[in-house]
């Protein structure tokens, strides 16, 4: 009996991710095949998708020879986003979902994200492909085939009649940005149908990312967007992550609306048609998004951080809308629940029409001061027992301490959060606070906390 192994480090809390040839191999996507496909049943349909990374044609070769080994149906949509493969799942009404992407990672990174029927696969599902690679437990019959199937066009119709196009001002200007990601042609078929004025930039998908980073949480990301805006007079900008299911809005002023912003401008309008919903958002989320929903009339749930968790507490609370710091946003009103930067872009721009404009929007939230998401590098086997620890001590102190994901500690200057990362061997700090003094001591805080570890937040 043939056994693989994983490198334990690519097997994460909600994907599969590694460096190319590093700790990530082509047959490491053979063996997923194998395994993922002989977890389902038989005659199983299994849906795939690759964003524009140079080693996704060959790693989605690999893992379609895996499946196809072990029996599935697989049906090839080609080059996409994320959410397209997500909104194919739901589309063909498949078993399985398997997308070939390193998201907003370096270049030579790649992985896998996956889902189970239309439901996220991770936490122990991924842990359990380790173990059955390692006892050789999958099956071999080939019998599988492959359908290459374009549903570029299906995915737009979609996205379109989930919203209301008509609400959107047929004056507006808008500045696009998909970073050489996988949304380019997808961004580019969907504003050939839209209202208004729009420019489009590094639509072309292209793995080596010449223009800039598709990771539109990095404010120097977004600074090609940002001066396209203002030297162009146009209301706003519109940026896409590496696989498209991660947004960053620009204002016409040229300031970021970051990912809790967003939720709160969008709450607005989901709370208006839903009244006393349930709006979530992650452990990274400021303050005044969870105080801004409550005076909307919603109910505010702070969650995990990551998207998997994310759908799976949606589904669990039916609420319409969630959403993250680094840019996810969930929309289950009128769409499917699933995290789309494309169509949230089309749900932001309803609003513009509405709610005058973004810069508006930023002057009605109380003014907090905050640090950007620190990252601590700090190995695997460390960060969750530094967590755990730390936990204790704060106890100790009889703080008030959020235990969802990590440790969200309030004061009532403001709060600060410490977490492992679930994606990379590091800790999350992220602090909040009124001003800027009391900023500055909780810092200190932290700074003292964490040294006893060798740690430090510079």
């Amino acid at each position: 009996m043939k056994k693989h192994n994983f490198n334990k480090d690519i097997l994460r809390a909600y994907d599969i991710r590694g460096i190319v040839d590093e700790s990530l191999n082509y047959k490491d996507a053979e063996i997923l095949g194998n395994i993922f496909s002989s977890s389902l049943k038989s005659n199983n349909k299994v849906v795939i998708c690759r964003d524009g990374r140079l080693s996704s044609p060959e790693m989605s070769k690999y893992l379609i020879k895996g499946l196809k080994e072990s029996g599935s149906h697989v049906i090839d949509i080609g080059i996409g986003p994320s959410p397209m493969l997500y909104y194919a799942a739901n589309y063909f009404g498949s078993d399985g979902a398997i997308m070939v992407t390193g998201s907003h990672n370096p270049p030579s990174h790649n992985g896998f994200k996956i889902m189970k029927g239309v439901v996220p696969f991770y936490g122990k599902d991924i842990s359990d492909i380790g173990d059955r690679a390692i006892n050789g437990n999958w099956k071999f019959e080939d019998t599988g085939k492959v359908d290459k199937i374009n549903i570029d066009q299906k995915y737009i119709e979609a996205m379109m009649n989930s919203s209301l196009i008509s609400k959107i001002n047929s004056n507006i200007k808008v500045v696009w940005d998909s970073g050489n990601g996988a949304a380019g042609k997808i961004m580019e078929m969907l504003v050939s149908k839209l209202p208004g004025s729009h420019i489009l930039l590094n639509k072309e998908v292209n793995g080596h990312f010449p223009s800039h980073h598709p990771d539109p949480t990095e404010p120097k990301n977004l600074q090609e967007l940002i001066s396209h805006v203002k030297d162009n007079n146009y209301d706003l900008g519109i940026a896409f992550d590496g696989d498209g299911d991660r947004i960053g809005v620009v204002s016409a002023k040229g300031k970021i609306i970051w990912g809790d912003q967003l939720i709160t401008f969008l709450a607005k309008e989901v709370l208006r048609e839903s009244p006393g919903s349930s709006i979530i958002a992650d452990v990274k989320a400021s303050q005044s998004t969870f105080d801004e929903i409550k005076k909307l009339g919603g109910i505010p749930i702070m969650w995990k951080t990551g998207h998997s968790f994310i759908k799976t507490k949606m589904k669990e609370i039916s609420a319409p809308l969630a959403g993250e710091m680094s840019g996810h946003i969930f929309f289950a009103d009128r769409y499917y629940g699933f995290d789309d930067a494309l169509y949230a872009s089309l749900r932001v721009l309803e609003l513009i029409h509405h709610n005058s404009t973004l810069d508006n929007f930023l002057n009605t939230l109380p003014e907090y001061f905050s640090t950007p998401e620190i990252r601590i590098n700090c190995p695997d086997k460390e960060k969750f027992f530094v967590v755990k620890e730390l936990g204790k001590v704060l106890e100790e102190k009889n703080y008030i301490i959020n235990k969802v994901d990590g440790l969200r500690v309030t004061f009532k200057s403001g709060w600060w959060l410490l977490r492992a990362s679930n994606t990379q061997e590091a800790l999350i700090v992220r602090i909040e606070a009124k001003n800027k003094n009391d900023l500055y001591i909780m810092k200190k805080e932290i700074e003292d906390l964490i040294k006893i570890y060798d740690l430090s937040l510079n």
